[in-house]
């Protein structure tokens, strides 16, 4: 079985489409796993039955893989956070919103805005551990229908919640709002004692990592608002 080295974690999964096979590539390491994960032919074969056309065998496994990820990750003080992460001189920037609002456009505009000294982590799925040295992003290979990760991590620097607007502005919030936020962007257990695993990691994450919100237009302008205040924490 190929071991794969995720978040700081081995992890050994045996894909059985290209899609999962190919995000995974980068990410293959050597050693024993600490864990495996995977999903049977069985269960591909009863949801691909229930799903009906919607969703093909390739995408049913990268998104079981990748939630089963999710839940073993939080054993290890960690989650995936629904995001397009920016790494931006050694530190990284966490943009998250529903799909469609315009995370990924506005981490473009900070590579626009900072050249080679920024770069995109993950543009889906990136996953936040804490460590010895404090909260960490790494790149994960579920990385959304760009494929846009690297398998590195970086100190997290802060986290914004993007919303639309005509005029940029951007302000903390408070930490009742901010687990809120978190917890709408991130993939839940059904697992009522993991629930509480996610809840209190997330709870940590908040009292140790600033939490903005990020009204904006898709101008170059919002970008140099958002790095000048994040950044400057």
């Amino acid at each position: 079985m190929p071991v794969y080295e995720i978040a700081g974690l081995r992890v050994g999964y045996e894909p059985r489409f290209d899609l999962l096979k190919k995000r995974s590539e980068k990410y293959i390491c050597s050693g024993k796993p600490e864990f495996n994960i995977g999903v049977t032919d069985e269960v591909i074969e009863r949801q691909l039955e229930y799903y009906n056309g919607v969703v093909s065998g390739a995408e049913l496994e990268y998104l079981w893989v990748g939630t089963a990820f999710n839940v073993k990750l939080l054993e290890y003080n960690g989650m995936y956070l629904h995001s397009s992460t920016v790494v931006a001189d050694g530190n990284a920037y966490s943009f998250s919103a529903p799909c469609g609002t315009g995370k990924s456009t506005h981490t473009a505009l900070w590579l626009k805005l900072l050249g080679e000294r920024a770069y995109i982590i993950n543009d889906d799925k990136a996953a936040i551990r804490k460590t010895e040295d404090g909260y960490r992003v790494y790149g994960t290979p579920f990385s959304g229908k760009h494929d846009i990760s690297v398998n590195t991590s970086a100190p997290l620097k802060g986290i914004c919640f993007v919303e639309q607007e005509e005029n940029n502005s951007i302000e903390p919030v408070d930490i009742d709002d901010a687990v809120r936020l978190l917890i709408s962007q991130t993939l839940r257990p059904s697992n009522a004692d993991r629930m509480v695993m996610m809840c209190d990691f997330i709870d940590g994450l908040v009292r140790d990592i600033p939490v903005y919100r990020l009204r904006c237009n898709m101008d170059i302008e919002a970008a140099e608002l958002s790095f000048k205040t994040m950044s400057s924490r």
